[in-house]
């Protein structure tokens, strides 16, 4: 099974299985799950040669990625693949990508060296006749590492770092679904504040009702804004009204 339901994801999670799968990454993937973020996990522990289509319908559906880079992450064929394709859709789609370096240098994950070297020496070693695989991985991995992110080393409270993760995902996926409303609200409160004087300075009717119909405009734009804010799931979209023709809500 690919993941635990149906239901539309906003976050993957990329990892590597056998570091992380029942430590780190499920503690992860419990404390973002906890401030009501559906994420997606591979849970499938079979491997072949190629990534598998759903995987790569995954990656393109999610809003935000999260990559947990780890120990031997350098050595999965598989997850350097997933990497690829993360930025591919961060720079088709801006989809949001926050790495994780648990346990490992993001030196080491930037420049390839240390046990992602060794890990890498065996790839080019394998795919001799395919190096520019081999250096989309190198360039995936560098460029992903250049991200802020989050490490998780020895000397931190692992439970700390997972529960600041979730926060900062939250943060940013808010920020993708209401960016453009607060942006809109702003200027529409400007406009509101001019059109406010100018009936103070000429107080005739007409003014008043241009100023009147600005500020429902408004509280329009910020009850958008609380929906969706609250992400809600489809069964519970016949609720919302008029304002289930935003977009956001399809």
């Amino acid at each position: 099974m690919a993941n635990s339901s149906e239901e539309k994801h906003e976050v993957f999670v990329c990892f590597r299985g056998e570091d992380t799968r029942n430590t780190f990454t499920s503690h992860l993937n419990a404390a973002i799950r906890r401030v009501a973020i559906r994420t997606y996990i591979d849970h499938d522990l079979r491997r072949g040669e190629e990534i598998p289509q759903r995987l790569l319908k995954a990656i393109k559906d999610a809003k935000l990625s999260v990559i947990v880079f780890s120990e031997n992450f350098a050595s999965s064929k598989w997850c350097l693949d997933e990497v690829v394709n993360i930025l591919e859709c961060k720079k088709r789609n801006n989809q949001i990508v926050v790495p994780v370096f648990y346990r490992v240098d993001p030196a080491v994950v930037r420049n390839q060296i240390g046990i992602y070297g060794e890990a890498f020496a065996k790839h080019e070693h394998r795919f001799e006749g395919e190096m520019n695989k081999v250096r989309k991985w190198r360039e995936a991995l560098t460029e992903a590492a250049n991200h802020s992110g989050w490490e998780c080393s020895l000397n931190k409270v692992e439970c700390e770092v997972v529960e600041g993760i979730a926060k900062d995902v939250i943060e940013k996926l808010n920020h993708v679904y209401i960016g453009d409303l607060d942006e809109q609200i702003r200027k529409f409160e400007q406009l509101a504040e001019l059109q406010n004087q100018y009936y103070k300075a000429i107080p005739e009717l007409e003014y008043l009702h241009i100023y009147q119909a600005t500020v429902r405009r408004i509280t329009e734009l910020k009850m958008k804004r609380s929906i969706r804010l609250l992400r809600l799931t489809p069964d519970m979209l016949p609720y919302v009204g008029n304002f289930k023709s935003d977009p956001d809500f399809d």
